[in-house]
């Protein structure tokens, strides 16, 4: 599987060419290359440390996405991506190394023509984890907040003064 393939169906997806989009696209290679398929639903499930370009690779090419409820974003601020596949029961880390691609000397150019040179092993440590996914995405019932009428899911209702309402609306209400 071809980095520079691969890196061309990231962008379009994206909309332009960066060294995060090349990170996400190796992540996504060495998945794929190890044993994981694209999903279709909910197989394969991605948990990300960050909301940068790299996600978007994912989402394209391994078919994890926020709205099937198989991409998960926990706000680190890290390029750590782990991946559990349903299908075979077995999930790996990827964490971003520090080192040759941090070097400001390098044009941005230089860094994205770098990263998709090099291997997902010379830029992740790569690590088997225990298999233990997230749960299924949950279908819930959206209810109108009382204050502003507007469907909200059930489990993201809060209540202020009796009041079932929205997260925005309560925000405004307790000031």
């Amino acid at each position: 599987m071809e980095a520079k393939e691969l890196m061309e169906k990231a962008v379009r997806f994206h909309g332009h060419i960066c060294p995060g989009l090349a990170i996400g696209v190796l992540a996504a290679k060495y998945i794929l290359e190890h044993g994981h398929d694209f999903s279709p639903n909910e197989e394969l499930v991605a948990v990300v440390e960050n909301d940068n370009c790299s996600v978007d690779a994912l989402q394209v090419l391994l078919g994890t996405t926020f709205g099937k409820g198989n991409l998960i974003h926990q706000d680190y601020g890290k390029n750590n991506y782990y991946l559990y596949d349903r299908r075979i029961k077995k999930s790996v880390k990827l964490a971003l190394k520090s080192g040759k691609f941090d070097d400001k000397k390098l044009s941005r150019d230089e860094k994205i023509q770098l990263l998709l040179k090099s291997t997902p092993e010379e830029i992740f440590n790569i690590y088997e984890i225990e298999f233990n996914p997230p749960g299924l995405a949950q279908i819930e019932e959206s209810i109108p907040c009382e204050v502003c009428g507007e469907p909200t899911m059930n489990s993201r209702l809060m209540t202020y003064n009796e009041s079932e309402m929205c997260i925005s609306c309560y925000k405004k209400m307790r000031g």
